[in-house]
């Protein structure tokens, strides 16, 4: 994508001359839905309906309106750290919603199922960790790498390695929710992002030691300098304070504040590489953190990976248009959205599919995961597995998932085959369907 053009400077000796067209249609309208939307000024300029006032004057007032009502971060005393946002109805409406769904256990209940909560943290965690890492160019299918991640079978090539990290990074991060951000801790998290994927291998959990670290477009145009590498250990260290909430008298909203943490990790480019991924775990440790338990079960990343222009241009506009951070949250509360509906139509979907197998379920002896096995060999005849993949799959123990397969094969719905000295792989049997049409009857 192109760097977008930045907005013009305000000009107070314009004003007075824009002031006759300000209380009347349409001018009053379209600083209004400016202000209402967070246009960006390419996006504001080319509106239908300014045909008589230059668009810069009405930028003017847009821009006053914004920093009358901006709330300001000091992030650090290093220069370009200073930020701003507003609170607009889009935003507080938004903060609100995802304030009754994804906090407590009122919201979550309703939409995720007791019974299913394991099994579905791990196939949202698995999304997550593919999504995120196609982000930042790990080049694999969603089926594969799920194949991978079910069968712990050993990364090949450096994308199925990134897809590995990410996924138990964010594992850990549940086990991590209870400490404070440090420099440590983000060191950990990176080291565990990044772990045989780098050029340098030295340089896991380590700050970039020069300035040759550049952001470009995929044409190869430079969009982005980060700061001086000489200022990172500082940069850190107060984005950690930040984090913490340390030394802070005023209230600044979870959701609000992990979305900055997420845009400050690209701001700052404290790595080599990497930064991308660890930007988002940090995004969904904090969330944990501060008892947003459901953004365990949503992936971000795969709502972002649809709309990669819109999340560069979120973090161009907030740097264009004077560090103002509003930009960057509403693309983040618009993915969570997103992702919040996704969850609820992927559990809508399961429910209709259990209950689609209601015949299933009068088959003695057969539980709720065997009953999936079957449905899955039903739709996908070539469809094979290892008892470690449907122990990962269905998040149980080795011994409870070789039973229930055991179980299957006895009944000739599947068979085995050995794979290389002693890998044993399963697959369905060539009189699946007339035994399973016996089964229900």
């Amino acid at each position: 994508m192109k760097i977008p053009e930045s907005p013009p400077k305000i000009s107070h000796n314009e004003i007075g001359d824009a002031l006759k067209y300000l209380k009347s249609d349409p001018y009053d309208r379209l600083i209004k839905e400016a202000i209402n939307k967070y246009l960006y000024w390419s996006e504001f300029k080319y509106r239908p309906g300014i045909d008589q006032i230059e668009p810069e004057v009405l930028w003017t007032f847009i821009k006053i309106n914004r920093n009358l009502n901006a709330e300001k971060i000091k992030i650090s005393d290093i220069a370009g750290f200073e930020f701003k946002y507003n609170l607009t109805t889009y935003i507080q409406q938004k903060l609100h919603e995802f304030d009754l769904n994804l906090v407590g256990r009122l919201g979550g209940e309703e939409i995720i199922p007791d019974s299913d909560k394991d099994r579905y943290s791990i196939s949202s965690i698995m999304e997550e960790a593919i999504a995120s890492s196609q982000l930042e160019g790990a080049v694999t299918t969603r089926v594969e790498a799920k194949k991978m991640l079910r069968q712990e079978r050993k990364p090949i090539n450096k994308s199925e390695q990134m897809i590995l990290n990410n996924y138990n990074t964010i594992k850990k991060l549940n086990e991590l929710k209870g400490e404070k951000l440090t420099i440590e801790l983000i060191s950990e998290i990176h080291s565990s992002i990044t772990e045989d994927t780098l050029n340098d291998p030295g340089m896991e959990g380590q700050f970039r030691k020069s300035n040759d670290i550049v952001v470009v477009s995929s044409s190869g145009e430079v969009v982005y300098t980060p700061p001086d590498f000489e200022h990172l250990d500082k940069t850190m260290r107060d984005f950690c304070v930040f984090a913490n909430g340390s030394n802070e008298k005023r209230f600044i909203h979870p959701i609000i504040r992990a979305a900055i943490l997420h845009f400050l990790i690209g701001y700052i480019h404290p790595f080599t590489d990497g930064n991308g991924r660890t930007a988002r775990a940090i995004f969904y440790w904090y969330l944990l953190k501060e008892g947003y338990w459901l953004i365990e079960y949503m992936s971000i990343s795969r709502m972002i990976i649809k709309s990669r222009a819109q999340y560069a241009r979120a973090y161009l506009y907030t740097e264009l248009d004077e560090n103002d951070l509003t930009y960057f949250i509403n693309y983040q509360l618009k993915t969570m959205g997103l992702a919040f509906d996704s969850l609820k139509e992927y559990i809508g979907r399961k429910i209709k599919e259990k209950r689609e197998l209601y015949g299933l379920q009068k088959i003695k002896n057969i539980n709720e995961r065997q009953i999936l096995i079957i449905k899955s060999l039903s739709y996908e005849p070539e469809f094979t597995f290892t008892i470690k993949e449907i122990q990962n799959r269905f998040n149980t123990v080795y011994q409870t998932a070789r039973t229930d397969i055991m179980s299957l094969e006895k009944y000739g719905l599947i068979k085995k085959k050995i794979i290389g000295k002693k890998k044993l792989m399963y697959y369905r049997s060539e009189n699946f369907d007339t035994i399973l049409s016996g089964m229900v009857v």
